[in-house]
């Protein structure tokens, strides 16, 4: 309801089970840059690595971790890469960035993969679950000062985030892996739906509909109602008998 132009962007690629949200920002046309180009780096990345299970250039492997979180880390890695030469060499990009929620289903796993303040909800079992960490100056506090929800609500500088592709060469991504169960509902959002509707709202319009279109227009619908600050995208996925 009040910017002038959308810097979200989002790829559903349904048959190698990938989903991705990434809310850009930076001014003018620049913050959708840098989310298509995360957006765009991520899906290349995992197309360019589904038979060969080595290339993680040009990052190291981390042995630790299964082959598909590698896959997650590395691809996020490289759009933020992407992200800061694109803003260094355009003056026109200074400053650029971007959030990224980034899931993938494979193997009866869901690796997820996660920079800013985008989110990822999970609905299982009738409840409502956040499973990435907001990487942003509110949460920061939250965390270390134990704010009350008086004053969460009076926060003055909820946008400000502390981590965004493409603000250095390098990024510290968040990776794990969830356990898909028949009947859980996820949700990625960027934070035009999560600042605008409160997480019991989204829980009772989940509740209420049950066609997942239906379930994202009613939810960008209500955030807009709410007061539609920041552009509004939504991704919902249901896992179900094949």
């Amino acid at each position: 309801m009040k910017r002038t132009h959308n810097e979200d962007n989002f790829s559903i690629i349904e048959e190698s089970g990938l989903y991705i949200v990434a809310d850009g920002m930076g001014g003018h046309a620049s913050g959708e840059v840098a989310s298509r180009l995360a957006v765009e780096t991520i899906v290349g990345f995992f197309k360019a690595t589904q038979d060969d299970q080595q290339l993680t250039w040009p990052f190291k492997m981390d042995h630790g971790h299964r082959f598909d979180v590698n896959r997650m880390v590395t691809a996020i890695k490289l759009a933020n890469l992407k992200i800061h030469e694109q803003a260094q060499k355009d003056p026109r990009c200074h400053g650029m960035g971007t959030t990224v929620v980034s899931t993938l289903f494979v193997d009866r796993a869901l690796v997820v993969g996660h920079v800013g303040d985008s989110r990822l909800y999970r609905r299982r079992d009738g409840v409502l679950k956040q499973l990435t960490e907001d990487h942003s100056l509110l949460n920061d506090y939250i965390k270390m000062k134990n704010l009350s929800p008086d004053e969460i609500a009076a926060f003055p500088h909820k946008n400000v985030i502390v981590r965004a592709l493409g603000m250095k060469d390098t990024v510290q991504v968040d990776v794990h892996v969830d356990a898909p169960a028949l009947g859980d509902l996820y949700l990625l959002c960027s934070d035009g739906l999560s600042g605008m509707v409160k997480d019991d709202e989204i829980e009772s319009i989940i509740l209420g509909e049950n066609d997942l279109d239906a379930l994202c227009e009613r939810l960008i619908t209500t955030a807009n109602q709410n007061g539609g600050l920041d552009n509004i995208t939504v991704v919902a996925i249901r896992v179900e008998d094949a």
